[in-house]
Protein backbone atom coordinates (compact mmCIF):
# COMPACT_ATOMS: atom_id res chain seq x y z
CA UNK A 1 0.00 0.00 0.00
CA UNK A 2 1.51 3.53 -0.79
CA UNK A 3 1.79 5.39 2.32
CA UNK A 4 2.14 9.14 2.67
CA UNK A 5 3.15 10.95 5.83
CA UNK A 6 1.88 14.58 6.79
CA UNK A 7 3.76 16.63 9.15
CA UNK A 8 1.71 19.27 10.97
CA UNK A 9 3.84 22.50 11.81
CA UNK A 10 2.26 25.44 11.76
CA UNK A 11 1.37 26.42 14.84
CA UNK A 12 3.35 28.88 17.08
CA UNK A 13 3.74 26.86 20.22
CA UNK A 14 3.36 29.81 22.45
CA UNK A 15 3.06 27.24 25.90
CA UNK A 16 6.50 26.57 24.99
CA UNK A 17 7.55 30.19 26.18
CA UNK A 18 8.79 33.03 23.79
CA UNK A 19 10.86 32.94 20.91
CA UNK A 20 10.87 31.09 17.91
CA UNK A 21 7.88 28.68 17.19
CA UNK A 22 9.06 25.46 19.11
CA UNK A 23 9.39 23.06 15.73
CA UNK A 24 12.08 24.95 15.05
CA UNK A 25 13.60 25.19 18.13
CA UNK A 26 17.37 23.84 18.77
CA UNK A 27 17.37 20.40 20.50
CA UNK A 28 20.62 19.11 21.18
CA UNK A 29 22.13 20.86 18.53
CA UNK A 30 19.48 20.73 15.55
CA UNK A 31 15.79 22.10 15.44
CA UNK A 32 12.96 19.56 16.46
CA UNK A 33 11.25 19.47 13.45
CA UNK A 34 14.42 18.01 11.39
CA UNK A 35 14.71 15.50 14.30
CA UNK A 36 11.18 14.86 13.37
CA UNK A 37 11.26 14.63 9.42
CA UNK A 38 14.29 12.33 9.81
CA UNK A 39 12.31 9.80 11.49
CA UNK A 40 9.46 9.67 8.21
CA UNK A 41 12.17 10.20 5.48
CA UNK A 42 14.47 7.63 6.73
CA UNK A 43 11.70 4.58 7.17
CA UNK A 44 11.22 2.83 3.86
CA UNK A 45 6.85 2.16 4.17
CA UNK A 46 6.70 6.25 3.70
CA UNK A 47 6.30 7.06 -0.21
CA UNK A 48 5.92 10.60 0.42
CA UNK A 49 6.28 13.53 3.38
CA UNK A 50 4.38 17.06 3.24
CA UNK A 51 4.79 19.12 5.73
CA UNK A 52 2.16 21.95 6.79
CA UNK A 53 3.80 25.36 7.76
CA UNK A 54 3.12 28.66 9.04
CA UNK A 55 2.91 30.55 5.63
CA UNK A 56 5.50 33.12 7.27
CA UNK A 57 7.92 30.04 7.99
CA UNK A 58 9.70 29.42 5.02
CA UNK A 59 13.14 30.50 5.93
CA UNK A 60 13.32 28.50 9.44
CA UNK A 61 11.50 25.38 7.28
CA UNK A 62 14.42 25.75 4.30
CA UNK A 63 16.87 25.61 7.36
CA UNK A 64 15.59 22.54 9.07
CA UNK A 65 15.52 20.28 5.89
CA UNK A 66 18.94 21.36 5.79
CA UNK A 67 19.83 20.27 9.35
CA UNK A 68 18.18 16.50 8.15
CA UNK A 69 20.88 13.90 8.12
CA UNK A 70 19.38 11.40 5.65
CA UNK A 71 18.20 11.80 1.70
CA UNK A 72 15.43 14.52 1.09
CA UNK A 73 13.99 13.16 -2.03
CA UNK A 74 10.95 11.78 -0.44
CA UNK A 75 9.88 15.51 0.92
CA UNK A 76 7.56 17.61 -1.18
CA UNK A 77 7.40 21.04 -1.28
CA UNK A 78 5.61 22.42 2.08
CA UNK A 79 1.97 23.68 2.11
CA UNK A 80 0.99 26.93 4.06
CA UNK A 81 -1.83 26.21 6.92
CA UNK A 82 -4.71 28.04 7.92
CA UNK A 83 -5.61 29.26 11.37
CA UNK A 84 -6.37 26.34 13.17
CA UNK A 85 -4.41 23.11 13.36
CA UNK A 86 -8.11 21.16 11.45
CA UNK A 87 -7.61 23.50 8.54
CA UNK A 88 -3.36 23.19 8.67
CA UNK A 89 -4.23 18.98 7.69
CA UNK A 90 -7.16 19.76 5.31
CA UNK A 91 -4.53 21.77 3.22
CA UNK A 92 -2.35 19.15 3.91
CA UNK A 93 -4.60 16.79 2.30
CA UNK A 94 -5.74 18.41 -0.26
CA UNK A 95 -1.76 18.78 -1.30
CA UNK A 96 -1.34 14.96 -1.26
CA UNK A 97 -5.16 14.10 -3.24
CA UNK A 98 -3.10 14.33 -6.65
CA UNK A 99 -0.79 11.78 -5.52
CA UNK A 100 -3.65 9.54 -4.17
CA UNK A 101 -1.80 7.57 -1.62
CA UNK A 102 -3.88 4.40 -0.18
CA UNK A 103 -2.92 5.48 3.53
CA UNK A 104 -1.45 8.96 5.36
CA UNK A 105 -0.45 9.17 8.54
CA UNK A 106 -0.72 12.32 10.11
CA UNK A 107 2.15 13.71 12.81
CA UNK A 108 2.58 16.54 14.98
CA UNK A 109 6.11 18.05 14.17
CA UNK A 110 6.26 18.41 17.95
CA UNK A 111 7.05 14.60 18.55
CA UNK A 112 10.39 13.98 17.65
CA UNK A 113 10.75 10.74 19.39
CA UNK A 114 8.47 8.60 17.28
CA UNK A 115 10.64 5.53 16.37
CA UNK A 116 10.15 3.15 13.20
CA UNK A 117 8.40 0.28 15.51
CA UNK A 118 5.61 2.92 15.79
CA UNK A 119 5.52 4.25 12.45
CA UNK A 120 4.71 0.00 11.59
CA UNK A 121 1.98 -0.08 14.06
CA UNK A 122 0.13 2.58 12.58
CA UNK A 123 0.79 1.81 9.39
CA UNK A 124 -0.67 -1.99 10.07
CA UNK A 125 -3.66 -0.87 11.80
CA UNK A 126 -4.84 1.26 9.20
CA UNK A 127 -4.20 -1.35 6.45
CA UNK A 128 -6.70 -3.28 9.16
CA UNK A 129 -8.79 -0.26 9.89
CA UNK A 130 -9.43 2.83 8.36
CA UNK A 131 -9.15 5.21 11.21
CA UNK A 132 -6.63 4.35 13.98
CA UNK A 133 -5.46 6.39 16.38
CA UNK A 134 -2.20 5.22 19.07
CA UNK A 135 -2.55 5.40 22.85
CA UNK A 136 -1.00 4.68 26.14
CA UNK A 137 -2.78 3.88 29.37
CA UNK A 138 -3.83 6.87 31.43
CA UNK A 139 -1.61 5.99 34.66
CA UNK A 140 -3.03 9.18 37.04
CA UNK A 141 -6.82 9.03 37.99
CA UNK A 142 -8.69 11.45 35.73
CA UNK A 143 -11.59 13.88 37.73
CA UNK A 144 -14.29 15.24 35.09
CA UNK A 145 -15.19 18.48 37.29
CA UNK A 146 -18.47 21.25 36.76
CA UNK A 147 -17.63 25.17 36.00
CA UNK A 148 -17.40 25.19 40.06
CA UNK A 149 -14.38 22.61 40.49
CA UNK A 150 -17.23 20.28 41.88
CA UNK A 151 -16.12 16.69 41.12
CA UNK A 152 -19.37 15.57 38.49
CA UNK A 153 -17.52 11.82 38.11
CA UNK A 154 -13.92 9.68 38.55
CA UNK A 155 -14.22 7.65 35.06
CA UNK A 156 -12.53 4.38 34.83
CA UNK A 157 -9.39 4.68 33.74
CA UNK A 158 -8.61 1.37 32.85
CA UNK A 159 -11.15 2.45 29.70
CA UNK A 160 -9.04 5.70 29.46
CA UNK A 161 -6.02 6.35 27.06
CA UNK A 162 -3.51 9.20 26.28
CA UNK A 163 -4.22 9.57 22.18
CA UNK A 164 -0.29 10.27 20.30
CA UNK A 165 0.03 10.65 16.60
CA UNK A 166 0.95 8.95 14.14
CA UNK A 167 -2.83 8.74 14.06
CA UNK A 168 -3.51 6.56 10.45
CA UNK A 169 -5.88 6.65 8.18
CA UNK A 170 -7.07 6.06 4.85
CA UNK A 171 -6.68 8.54 2.82
CA UNK A 172 -9.66 9.28 1.05
CA UNK A 173 -11.93 8.43 4.21
CA UNK A 174 -9.65 11.09 6.29
CA UNK A 175 -10.28 13.57 3.23
CA UNK A 176 -13.80 13.21 2.82
CA UNK A 177 -14.19 13.70 6.88
CA UNK A 178 -11.88 17.06 6.51
CA UNK A 179 -14.38 17.79 3.88
CA UNK A 180 -17.23 17.07 5.49
CA UNK A 181 -16.49 19.65 8.65
CA UNK A 182 -15.44 22.00 6.80
CA UNK A 183 -18.74 22.07 4.73
CA UNK A 184 -20.42 22.11 8.47
CA UNK A 185 -18.08 25.51 9.00
CA UNK A 186 -16.36 23.32 11.66
CA UNK A 187 -12.55 24.46 12.27
CA UNK A 188 -11.84 23.66 15.66
CA UNK A 189 -10.85 19.79 16.10
CA UNK A 190 -7.54 19.38 17.62
CA UNK A 191 -7.57 15.54 17.02
CA UNK A 192 -7.89 14.04 13.79
CA UNK A 193 -9.15 10.66 15.42
CA UNK A 194 -11.88 12.86 17.03
CA UNK A 195 -12.81 14.52 13.65
CA UNK A 196 -12.90 11.24 11.92
CA UNK A 197 -15.29 10.28 15.16
CA UNK A 198 -17.70 13.48 14.45
CA UNK A 199 -17.96 11.99 10.24
CA UNK A 200 -19.49 8.83 12.17
CA UNK A 201 -16.34 6.27 11.39
CA UNK A 202 -15.27 4.00 13.85
CA UNK A 203 -11.91 4.78 14.99
CA UNK A 204 -9.21 1.82 16.65
CA UNK A 205 -6.84 2.44 19.45
CA UNK A 206 -3.23 0.61 18.76
CA UNK A 207 -1.01 0.73 21.02
CA UNK A 208 1.40 3.72 21.72
CA UNK A 209 5.00 4.35 23.22
CA UNK A 210 5.30 6.58 26.48
CA UNK A 211 8.57 7.52 24.87
CA UNK A 212 6.61 9.56 22.04
CA UNK A 213 6.61 12.91 24.30
CA UNK A 214 4.99 15.71 22.53
CA UNK A 215 6.95 18.85 23.42
CA UNK A 216 4.77 21.68 25.03
CA UNK A 217 6.10 23.52 27.39
CA UNK A 218 9.62 24.80 28.08
CA UNK A 219 10.53 21.97 31.14
CA UNK A 220 10.02 19.94 28.04
CA UNK A 221 12.34 20.51 26.30
CA UNK A 222 14.56 20.29 29.36
CA UNK A 223 14.18 17.29 29.46
CA UNK A 224 14.29 16.41 26.15
CA UNK A 225 17.57 17.77 25.58
CA UNK A 226 18.63 15.77 28.71
CA UNK A 227 17.22 12.57 27.83
CA UNK A 228 19.15 13.84 24.24
CA UNK A 229 22.90 14.56 25.28
CA UNK A 230 23.34 11.84 28.17
CA UNK A 231 22.57 9.07 26.24
CA UNK A 232 24.70 10.17 23.35
CA UNK A 233 27.84 11.96 24.48
CA UNK A 234 29.90 13.98 26.55
CA UNK A 235 29.65 17.74 25.34
CA UNK A 236 32.58 20.56 26.87
CA UNK A 237 31.28 24.10 27.09
CA UNK A 238 32.80 26.66 24.91
CA UNK A 239 32.83 30.60 25.48
CA UNK A 240 33.55 33.21 22.74
CA UNK A 241 33.91 37.05 22.55
CA UNK A 242 33.02 39.41 20.36
CA UNK A 243 33.21 43.09 19.14
CA UNK A 244 32.07 45.62 16.40
CA UNK A 245 32.01 49.23 15.76
CA UNK A 246 30.94 51.52 12.79
CA UNK A 247 31.20 55.15 12.38
CA UNK A 248 28.38 57.28 12.03
CA UNK A 249 27.72 58.74 8.27
CA UNK A 250 24.75 60.75 6.74
CA UNK A 251 21.36 58.29 6.90
CA UNK A 252 17.85 58.21 8.58
CA UNK A 253 18.02 54.86 10.27
CA UNK A 254 20.24 51.97 11.22
CA UNK A 255 20.26 48.83 12.15
CA UNK A 256 20.76 46.82 15.18
CA UNK A 257 19.61 43.54 16.47
CA UNK A 258 17.95 42.73 13.48
CA UNK A 259 15.74 45.95 13.52
CA UNK A 260 15.77 49.02 11.29
CA UNK A 261 15.98 51.85 14.26
CA UNK A 262 14.84 55.27 12.82
CA UNK A 263 18.00 57.62 13.19
CA UNK A 264 18.91 61.09 12.12
CA UNK A 265 22.54 59.49 10.95
CA UNK A 266 23.43 55.69 9.49
CA UNK A 267 26.87 54.07 9.55
CA UNK A 268 29.80 53.42 6.93
CA UNK A 269 29.77 49.39 6.74
CA UNK A 270 29.86 47.11 4.06
CA UNK A 271 27.11 45.20 4.71
CA UNK A 272 24.19 47.08 6.81
CA UNK A 273 26.48 47.52 9.58
CA UNK A 274 24.49 46.13 12.37
CA UNK A 275 27.34 46.36 15.69
CA UNK A 276 24.58 43.78 17.69
CA UNK A 277 24.59 40.62 14.77
CA UNK A 278 28.32 41.30 14.03
CA UNK A 279 29.28 40.96 17.40
CA UNK A 280 27.10 37.98 18.28
CA UNK A 281 28.55 36.37 14.91
CA UNK A 282 32.21 36.82 16.26
CA UNK A 283 31.38 35.67 19.78
CA UNK A 284 30.02 32.77 18.11
CA UNK A 285 32.70 31.81 15.87
CA UNK A 286 34.96 32.49 18.95
CA UNK A 287 33.51 30.04 20.42
CA UNK A 288 33.97 27.86 17.65
CA UNK A 289 37.76 28.80 17.14
CA UNK A 290 36.93 29.13 13.64
CA UNK A 291 38.53 32.91 12.84
CA UNK A 292 36.06 35.84 12.92
CA UNK A 293 33.40 37.22 10.58
CA UNK A 294 35.67 39.07 8.22
CA UNK A 295 37.65 35.35 7.91
CA UNK A 296 33.77 33.89 6.47
CA UNK A 297 32.44 37.10 5.36
CA UNK A 298 35.00 39.04 3.59
CA UNK A 299 34.51 43.12 2.76
CA UNK A 300 36.68 42.25 -0.11
CA UNK A 301 33.74 40.17 -1.65
CA UNK A 302 30.89 42.35 -3.13
CA UNK A 303 28.37 39.97 -2.97
CA UNK A 304 27.94 40.80 1.11
CA UNK A 305 27.65 44.79 -0.30
CA UNK A 306 24.55 45.41 2.14
CA UNK A 307 23.70 41.72 2.84
CA UNK A 308 21.50 41.20 6.12
CA UNK A 309 23.53 40.48 9.08
CA UNK A 310 20.98 38.34 10.03
CA UNK A 311 23.26 35.73 7.50
CA UNK A 312 26.08 36.24 9.31
CA UNK A 313 24.29 34.76 12.72
CA UNK A 314 23.00 32.10 11.01
CA UNK A 315 25.90 30.59 9.34
CA UNK A 316 27.76 30.72 12.68
CA UNK A 317 24.76 28.79 14.53
CA UNK A 318 24.62 26.18 11.50
CA UNK A 319 28.62 25.89 12.19
CA UNK A 320 28.05 25.57 15.63
CA UNK A 321 25.14 22.54 14.59
CA UNK A 322 27.34 20.87 12.11
CA UNK A 323 29.64 19.74 14.63
CA UNK A 324 26.66 18.35 16.56
CA UNK A 325 27.21 21.62 19.08
CA UNK A 326 24.48 23.62 20.96
CA UNK A 327 23.95 27.34 21.52
CA UNK A 328 23.04 27.69 25.19
CA UNK A 329 23.57 31.74 25.47
CA UNK A 330 23.50 34.81 23.54
CA UNK A 331 24.64 38.29 25.44
CA UNK A 332 25.30 41.42 23.50
CA UNK A 333 25.51 44.88 25.10
CA UNK A 334 25.25 48.26 23.00
CA UNK A 335 27.30 51.15 23.27
CA UNK A 336 26.16 54.28 22.23
CA UNK A 337 24.72 57.83 23.22
CA UNK A 338 21.86 57.66 20.77
CA UNK A 339 19.81 55.75 19.67
CA UNK A 340 18.57 54.57 22.88
CA UNK A 341 17.78 50.64 23.02
CA UNK A 342 14.55 50.50 25.55
CA UNK A 343 11.74 50.60 23.00
CA UNK A 344 13.35 48.35 20.70
CA UNK A 345 14.76 45.83 22.80
CA UNK A 346 12.07 42.95 22.90
CA UNK A 347 11.66 43.41 19.34
CA UNK A 348 15.51 42.69 19.06
CA UNK A 349 15.51 40.13 21.52
CA UNK A 350 12.50 38.10 19.46
CA UNK A 351 14.52 38.50 16.24
CA UNK A 352 17.80 37.55 17.56
CA UNK A 353 16.21 34.49 19.16
CA UNK A 354 14.27 33.87 15.87
CA UNK A 355 18.01 33.61 13.79
CA UNK A 356 19.75 31.67 16.10
CA UNK A 357 16.53 29.02 16.71
CA UNK A 358 16.94 29.73 20.18
CA UNK A 359 13.97 30.59 22.90
CA UNK A 360 14.07 34.34 24.23
CA UNK A 361 15.20 33.66 27.27
CA UNK A 362 18.45 32.28 26.19
CA UNK A 363 19.20 35.89 24.25
CA UNK A 364 20.20 38.94 26.55
CA UNK A 365 20.50 42.20 25.29
CA UNK A 366 21.63 45.44 26.74
CA UNK A 367 22.84 49.18 26.65
CA UNK A 368 25.44 51.35 27.94
CA UNK A 369 26.34 54.80 27.33
CA UNK A 370 30.18 55.57 27.80
CA UNK A 371 29.67 58.77 29.78
CA UNK A 372 30.69 61.23 26.68
CA UNK A 373 33.86 59.83 26.44
CA UNK A 374 35.57 58.29 23.27
CA UNK A 375 34.25 58.36 20.19
CA UNK A 376 30.67 56.69 20.94
CA UNK A 377 30.58 59.59 24.15
CA UNK A 378 30.91 62.15 21.05
CA UNK A 379 28.26 60.45 19.00
CA UNK A 380 31.05 59.49 16.51
CA UNK A 381 29.67 56.01 15.96
CA UNK A 382 28.59 53.17 17.95
CA UNK A 383 29.69 50.02 19.17
CA UNK A 384 28.33 46.28 20.56
CA UNK A 385 30.19 43.75 22.60
CA UNK A 386 28.74 40.16 22.86
CA UNK A 387 29.61 36.71 24.32
CA UNK A 388 28.46 33.68 23.30
CA UNK A 389 28.13 30.29 25.22
CA UNK A 390 28.00 26.98 23.60
CA UNK A 391 28.73 23.43 23.82
CA UNK A 392 30.37 21.11 21.69
CA UNK A 393 31.29 17.32 21.77
CA UNK A 394 34.10 16.14 23.81
CA UNK A 395 35.58 14.35 20.71
CA UNK A 396 35.41 17.32 18.67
Amino acid sequence: MSVAALIVAAGRGSRAGEGVPKQYRSLAGRSVLARTLEKYLSHPGIARIITVIHPDDRVPYERAVGEVGCRTEHLLAPVAGGDTRQVSVLHGLEALESLRPEIVLVHDAARPFVDSTLIDRAIDAAGRFSAAVPGIAVTDTIKITDDSGKVVSTPDRARLRAIQTPQAFRFQALLDAHRKAHASDLKDFTDDGALVEWAGRPVLVFEGDPRNTKLTHNADFISAERRLTEKSMTYLTRFGTGFDVHAFQEGDHVWLGGIKVPHDKGVVAHSDGDVILHALTDAILGALADGDIGTHFPPSDPQWRGASSDRFVEHAVALVRKRGGIVDHLDATLLCEKPRLGPYREAMRQRIAGISGLRLDQVSLKATTTEKLGFTGRGEGLAAQAAATIRLPEND
